[in-house]
């Protein structure tokens, strides 16, 4: 009897496709959850979704399987419980409500686009510039990339088509040639170094425009409402206020990283040569590269809104649109194929799991979840007593953490920032108001730091491979503190010399 159990256990722990110890671990955790009484204020369909969405991201964290069958877990977590609606009809909608969500197919299509920089060898080409002009350490590389990004950032209002559309291809194909591979093993030499400040470089520019992001414009509409209109930034305003510290956080992420995460390969002394010699080779640009070229080129006039800013509202395109619009025109002149679409992996894994996690976050909003927990928030600081110094800095600290729970950076601004906006108004003296409030306002960026969950750019760098979950929750929680306390410390001290406080 005990060799036959032990045999079975043997067989079992082959055979399933999941760690089990981890598995157990995240099991408990929801139970646990679920025998907790309902806390006062939610409705107890709520509060079972909190121990789903909980336990879905402690599985991860676990690992317990790979991240697409953690969120496929989740889709039929929610379905099968019907935590979010009265019917199986109506849970499975719900669980499959973000994969309408035009954010989550901007994140696919980037990635089926940036396979035609490395089909075409555009991608190596680029990359081999970047070598021959900043080479000769692989720190200089990095500083590159944030370069470009922030070269990018004032006319590319998605930081996802930004980040993940136009650097990170750039980024991949300079890893590539120092044959820096997650494939092989080999992310380390240089891969993970430059994938994270792809990344981190993508937040810092976030903040430092108003049109380097989405979200932006609401949060100065919010601003506005919790002020009584008093402050009321443009694009001229808000990029002042932003510079020094932006630029700063710009100067030292990619050294923080190089701390944090230091590539194997540090020094390439013949990489500038090397690179000369390789572009020299490739010869002019073939027909495929200049299509390539080209579809960039008109994506980019397009995510910058530039016929728009010519011929007025009517030529607006979303970026979503203009993505399909760069993946079709990539198709119909044969510079990818529809093989290429199909058997792009990262694609349709990253539309899984990024869907299900948007799902999850969007359905905590919807229940109540974030209301509840942003006037408990309130509640419990007008009843400490705590000075104004205190409470700015709580308000600011709790909103920018609380995007562990957020998938979507316009869904965490548009569910949670005006309570705290006017939360501070009313506790922190007058003269201090502005600068809390512009505070808030770079948080509303930073805080994309946190998780490869935290915005669209960051499912795309994370699911090309370069950098493991610890290591990308481990480094963005230190540049997050990082660059909060640039902010406080040179951004206030900058904002006392504009004289606005």
């Amino acid at each position: 009897m005990i060799g036959n159990i032990a045999s079975l256990f043997r067989y079992f722990k082959s055979a399933v496709p999941f760690r089990l110890l981890p598995a157990l671990t995240a099991t408990l955790v929801l139970v646990g959850l679920l025998l907790l009484p309902v806390p006062e204020g939610l409705s107890p369909k709520a509060w079972q979704l909190v121990a789903i969405f909980l336990t879905t991201i402690v599985a991860i964290i676990l690992k317990v399987m790979p991240i697409g069958v953690m969120a496929l877990m989740a889709i039929v977590i929610v379905s099968l419980s019907q935590v979010t609606s009265g019917s199986s009809r109506g849970a499975i909608a719900d669980a499959l409500s973000s994969f309408s969500n035009p954010l989550i197919w901007l994140i696919v299509v980037a990635v089926l686009i940036s396979r035609g920089l490395k089909k075409t060898g555009l991608g190596n080409r680029i990359g081999l510039m970047f070598i021959a002009l900043l080479g000769r350490r692989t720190l200089g590389i990095g500083y590159g990339l944030a370069i470009c990004e922030l070269v990018l950032a004032p006319f590319t209002p998605s930081n996802t088509a930004r980040g993940g559309g136009i650097v990170h291809p750039i980024m991949k194909s300079i890893a590539n040639a120092f044959e820096s591979d997650p494939a092989k093993g080999t992310q380390g030499k240089v891969g993970t170094y430059l994938a994270l400040v792809n990344y981190h470089a993508n937040p810092i520019t976030s903040a430092m425009f108003l049109t380097a992001t989405a979200p932006n414009p609401l949060v100065v509409d919010l601003v506005a409402k919790a002020t009584g209109q008093s402050l009321h930034l443009s694009w001229t305003t808000w990029a002042l206020y932003m510079l020094l510290p932006g630029l700063l956080c710009l100067l030292l992420m990619p050294l923080a990283i190089y701390l944090l995460s230091p590539p194997e390969l540090r020094a390439t002394p013949n990489a500038v040569e090397y690179a000369r010699a390789e572009m020299a080779r490739m010869g002019p640009l073939s027909g495929r590269e200049r299509v390539m070229l080209g579809t960039f080129g008109m994506m980019l006039l397009l995510w910058a809104n530039v016929p728009q800013m010519l011929f007025g509202p009517a030529f607006t395109l979303d970026p979503t649109v203009v993505a399909f619009l760069g993946l079709f025109t990539l198709i119909i002149t044969g510079t990818i194929d529809w093989d290429d679409v199909l058997s792009e992996k990262s694609a349709w894994d990253t539309l899984i799991w990024f869907g299900a996690l948007v799902m999850l976050a969007e359905q905590l909003n919807r229940l109540g979840v974030v209301a509840w927990f942003a006037e408990g928030m309130k509640n419990a600081i007008v009843a400490s007593g705590l000075g104004w110094l205190s409470v700015a800095a709580i308000l600011v600290g709790v909103f920018v953490f609380s995007h562990y729970l957020f998938a979507s950076t316009t869904a965490h601004i548009s569910a949670m920032m005006l309570a705290f906006l006017t939360v501070g108004a009313q506790l922190i003296p007058p003269d201090y108001v502005v600068p809390f409030m512009l505070m808030m306002a770079a948080g509303s960026a930073i805080m994309m730091t946190l998780t490869h969950y935290a915005t669209g750019t960051s499912p795309i760098i994370f699911g090309s491979g370069y950098v493991s979950l610890g290591t990308w929750w481990r480094v963005g929680a230190a540049m997050c503190m990082l660059e909060l306390l640039v902010f406080a410390v040179v951004g206030c001290g900058w904002w006392k010399l504009l004289g606005l406080w």
